[in-house]
């Protein structure tokens, strides 16, 4: 099986895109519902690539010739103020994309990314996947579909997050942090705390006051890492605010 004339082989020696990634691209928002040789096809200008700590991905007012998926790691996007000061936009995680929006709309990047961790991202060629858009009806429509479940997702999210007070966001991030199903847990934090309170959507002293909060529900923290005492109670505090909403 290949994509076009290439074997998935090469097309994995070529692009560093493994056929587990493959599969794990073919469960996200932006590609759901492509078959593995369809995807393989739309991503043959791209690559899966590794970055260090501390690198700059892009930097505001640079041409949107790419968009990313984070498959490891954690990415900064930020802006800096007039001042200097930096200032967290947001916080990508494993399984989010970021900037594809710009390739869409203004063509320039409107903030700055940075690696806060060691990363592998898949790095689109925005020129490619246009132009195979603009090739491909049906493609396209795949494409459309999918960035509106994407929306419709971000919507759901954004009205659930709204309804949650910041002690159950923070509960919520730290179950995505575990896939231990019940009881005890103890998980190291991937970030510094500021900037998960900057995923969040919170300042730092709200975090730190969250976190004291969730005291009462059985969550301790030494350092980087959380003691959860009992996941079920995180998980039912969180599931009473979802059903409200």
């Amino acid at each position: 099986m290949g994509t076009g004339h290439e074997d998935v082989d090469d097309f994995e020696l070529r692009t560093g895109i493994t056929r587990d990634d493959i599969r794990r691209l073919g469960k996200h928002p932006l590609f759901s519902g492509l078959l593995p040789d369809a995807l393989r096809q739309l991503l043959s200008n791209s690559s899966v690539r590794r970055y260090p700590d501390h690198t700059t991905l892009f930097m505001q007012g640079d041409p949107a010739d790419r968009f990313f998926i984070t498959m490891e790691g954690w990415v900064k996007l930020f802006r800096l103020s007039e001042n200097g000061q930096e200032v967290v936009i947001s916080v990508a995680s494993p399984g989010d994309s970021f900037a594809e929006a710009a390739i869409f709309d203004s063509n320039i990047f409107p903030v700055n990314a940075s690696a806060i961790t060691d990363v592998r991202l898949l790095v689109v060629n925005s020129e490619s996947l246009l132009r195979q858009l603009a090739e491909n009806t049906q493609l396209t429509f795949n494409m459309m579909a999918s960035m509106s479940r994407q929306m419709r997702s971000n919507v759901t999210t954004l009205h659930q997050m709204c309804s949650m007070s910041s002690t159950e966001r923070l509960a919520d991030f730290l179950l995505t942090l575990t896939d231990i199903p019940a009881g005890p847990a103890t998980i190291t934090l991937p970030l510094d705390k500021s900037l998960i309170a900057a995923r969040l959507g919170m300042q730092p002293e709200t975090f730190s006051r969250s976190l004291s909060k969730l005291k009462a529900s059985g969550v301790t923290s030494e350092g980087h890492n959380v003691i959860i005492k009992d996941i079920d109670v995180l998980r039912a505090m969180i599931n009473k605010t979802a059903m409200s909403c």
